[in-house]
């Protein structure tokens, strides 16, 4: 029997967000726009993406510690609320060097009830870790 452990998404989006306030930067969100929970302006989404400035000057009511994460900002003047879950993160990264973290791929939101089993685990991949810088 496996236990299915939590997704460590949401915590180093936090872990993230605070190294880039404490460092004086400007936390920034890239998102996968077209997934299931998310709520962006899709007049502002390039290529199924969207870069969200998450810092205190953009933002009114950031709530990150919950997932989904949500706040208030605006677009082209006018107010929208932002719902996206942690799964739908790409990257959490500083504006001001582009360091942070590159998640890739979307995760699959978990299903209360009857969740499958795990799927086996992939290939350990050989050779060095890459990161991509996304600016």
């Amino acid at each position: 029997m496996s236990i299915k452990s939590r997704s460590r998404r949401p915590y180093l989006i936090r872990a993230i967000y605070q190294w880039t306030l404490d460092n004086g930067y400007t936390p920034y969100l890239l998102v996968a726009a077209d997934q299931p929970g998310v709520s962006v302006p899709n007049a502002f989404v390039k290529d199924g993406k969207i870069a969200l400035d998450i810092g205190g000057m953009a933002v009114r009511e950031l709530n990150i510690d919950a997932d989904p994460i949500f706040f208030s900002a605006r677009f082209g003047g006018r107010p929208h609320d932002i719902v996206v879950p942690s799964g739908a993160v790409l990257a959490i990264y500083a504006r001001e060097n582009g360091e942070g973290i590159v998640f890739g791929e979307p995760e699959a939101a978990d299903s209360e009830g009857d969740a499958p089993e795990a799927p086996p685990e992939p290939p350990k991949p050989s050779g060095r870790p890459k990161l991509r810088v996304v600016k």
